[in-house]
């Protein structure tokens, strides 16, 4: 029988409940600390008993990714939930990672700021957004949530702390250990707190709605937008599955386009889109001053795989007409060549969707994304077609992955196996 370390975890540590688990992997321990130094004595009492560690936010994403190897214990972030800084004239954030990043939008809303990041689901910590690097609509205009951070302080999986960068804007040496924590899926280390740039909440804004059937019409809809001098923030698409049969009708879908500023240009470019999208095939267009009810939302999995697609804008048409062959919902950043799509959980009646089907899906998709210069991985799917598929796919740079792995944490105790390679 394991022998049982928990007195040696310290007083932030009890045993784990039946909700305590990554991916179907049960944890024995559960850990919460309330700040940095308490972050570091779980993990140097974690790697003295060789216990694998998983981080938590809001745990609304932590099936994502590969079941860890191991988990023996999970440390929960939550409480580390304070905006320590808001240095609203320098528009920066200074924040724990638990924060919610719904609190920290409320809290710069009040300040007629802004974190350029959003499209995340609710219950979403700034710490899980980072560590996933999952950005929303507004990647177009202000980039990824990569580009967002400033400065960065995490603690090694042995409980040494470091950081980088800091609260000057300019101050690019932060950059690095930034962009590096960003989508590593808390494998390198665990987050504690981050710096962000903050912009000025818009005066105006309006989403220019273009309905669509089907995805013919989408490339050009978003090439005529997305090559006109009119700096949208955001060009989103929501494009529902395809029909079973050929007795239904298409499902309708839309392209979105947020422009955003001072009132007159906003309604002058808004104004603008809609006769671009018109001019473009667009039978009806429409502007509204709030988001549609599925702005930013990822498309409805029904329980089936979720994917992510990346590629390059010209690749859009060849992408859509991959995802409709897959029987796919699709939805997200078109203009910037990032969507997500849900392949179909099964036939109708019910029945899971094959593995070996999802695998051919996916071969095809990962055929068309990576010509053109992209990839397709599985974030979430039921457990028997993710252990039956390669969830990330090729990875040139793995051998480079690897040795950053083993630079951070040779012990391989941080959520272990969860990443590209086993990693």
């Amino acid at each position: 029988m394991t022998r049982d370390v928990l007195p040696a975890l310290g007083d932030v540590c009890a045993h784990a409940g039946p909700a305590d688990e990554v991916a179907g992997v049960r944890a024995r321990y559960l850990a919460r600390p309330g700040d940095p130094a308490q972050v570091a004595d779980v993990l140097r009492a974690a790697a003295a008993h060789d216990l694998a560690v998983v981080a938590r936010g809001g745990g609304t994403r932590l099936h994502w990714g590969l079941p860890p190897a191991r988990a023996d214990l999970i440390l929960d972030l939550s409480a580390m939930d304070r905006i320590v800084d808001h240095a609203a004239g320098d528009l920066v954030l200074v924040a724990e990672a638990g924060v919610r990043l719904a609190d920290v939008q409320r809290h710069l809303a009040a300040a007629g700021q802004r974190l350029a990041v959003d499209g995340q689901p609710p219950g979403a910590t700034l710490g899980g957004t980072v560590a996933l690097g999952h950005s929303g609509p507004s990647r177009l205009l202000a980039g990824p949530v990569k580009d967002q951070i400033i400065g960065i302080s995490v603690v090694r999986p042995d409980g040494t702390p470091a950081s980088a960068g800091g609260r000057v804007v300019k101050n690019v040496a932060g950059y690095d250990l930034g962009r590096l924590m960003c989508g590593s899926y808390g494998t390198l280390a665990v987050l504690t707190r981050l710096i962000f740039r903050l912009r000025p909440l818009p005066a105006a804004r309006a989403f220019v709605v273009a309905p669509v059937l089907g995805p013919s019409l989408v490339a050009p809809l978003v090439e005529a937008v997305g090559t006109a001098q009119l700096t949208p923030s955001a060009i989103e698409l929501d494009l529902p599955a395809p029909p079973h049969d050929d007795t239904a009708g298409p499902a309708t879908g839309a392209v979105v386009v947020l422009v955003e500023g001072v009132p007159a240009a906003v309604a002058a470019r808004a104004a603008a889109a809609r006769e671009l999208l018109r001019a473009a095939g667009a039978a009806e267009v429409h502007v509204r001053a709030d988001a549609p009810p599925r702005w930013g939302a990822p498309p409805v999995t029904d329980g089936g795989p979720l994917l992510r697609l990346t590629f390059v804008r010209s690749g859009l048409p060849a992408v859509l007409s991959a995802a409709r062959d897959a029987g796919a919902a699709v939805a997200g950043s078109a203009a910037a060549g990032v969507l997500t799509a849900a392949l179909p959980p099964g036939p109708p009646g019910g029945t899971a969707a094959p593995p070996a089907r999802v695998a051919a899906a996916l071969t095809a998709l990962r055929a068309v994304c990576a010509r053109y210069g992209g990839t397709a991985i599985v974030l979430a799917a039921p457990a028997p077609v993710r252990d039956a598929v390669d969830v990330w796919g090729p990875v040139p740079a793995l051998d480079l992955m690897r040795r950053v792995k083993d630079r951070f944490d040779p012990g391989r105790r941080l959520s272990p196996g969860r990443f590209v390679g086993g990693l």
